[in-house]
C-alpha cells in the first residue's frame, strides 16, 4: 500500500489483444469493474519494435528496439492484483511472455503529452528473434482487425502441446 492507502499502480501498455475490442479484454473489462484497471487512453511507443503474429495469430512485441515500427496501443494504471491476473494470462512464469519497461507518448498520431515510462508483454527473449525471422523481419504499427481474424483462443488449440511447443513448430515451419 502506498503510503495514501492506495494501491501502487503499474502502467502497463497494451498492444494486442488485451486492447478494447479483442478477445482477452474482457479481463481488463473485469478488473476495471473492481478498480484493478483504469484506461488512460492510446499511446505509441517511443521506440521502433516488431510486432508480430506469430501460432494462432497471437501478437508478440518483440524486444528488439530500433527494428520493425512506432507501436500503437493502449496504457492502463494496474493494481498490484491486476498486474498478478494479467502476469498469469500472459504466462510469465512459464516463459511465454515476459513484463519489461517500455517508453510510450501521446497518443495514436499525435506525440503530445510526453513520454511515460510504463512496461509491456514482450515475447520472451528465448524465441523472440526466431519470430522476428519468421515474420521475414516485417513488423506491424498495430494489431487491428485485420491481424486477429484467425485468432484462435486458448481453449480452442491443441492441448496435447504447450504453447511453447506450438511457438516452436511455428517457427520450425517452413510457410
Amino acid at each position: 500500500m502506498g503510503v495514501d492507502g492506495e494501491d501502487q499502480r503499474t502502467l502497463i501498455f497494451t498492444y494486442g489483444t488485451l486492447k478494447r475490442g479483442f478477445f482477452n479484454h474482457t479481463l481488463i473489462e473485469t478488473m476495471a469493474l473492481t478498480g484493478d484497471a483504469v484506461y488512460l487512453g492510446p499511446r505509441r511507443t517511443v521506440e521502433k519494435y516488431p510486432l508480430v503474429c506469430g501460432p494462432y495469430r497471437v501478437p508478440f512485441l518483440l524486444n528488439l528496439s530500433g527494428s520493425g515500427d512506432r507501436v500503437s496501443g493502449e496504457l492502463y494504471a494496474v493494481s498490484s492484483r491486476g498486474l498478478a491476473r494479467m502476469d498469469e494470462l500472459e504466462g510469465t512464469s512459464c516463459g511465454h511472455y515476459e513484463r519489461l519497461p517500455i517508453e510510450v507518448a501521446g497518443g495514436i498520431g499525435d506525440d503530445g503529452g510526453g513520454v511515460t515510462c510504463a512496461e509491456a508483454y514482450y515475447a520472451h527473449g528465448s524465441y523472440a528473434t526466431e519470430l522476428w525471422k519468421k515474420s521475414g523481419e516485417k513488423g506491424l504499427c498495430a494489431y487491428s482487425e485485420k491481424e486477429a481474424k484467425g485468432y484462435v483462443k486458448r481453449m480452442d488449440r491443441p492441448q496435447n502441446l504447450t504453447f511453447l511447443d506450438q511457438i516452436r513448430l511455428f517457427v520450425a515451419s517452413s510457410d
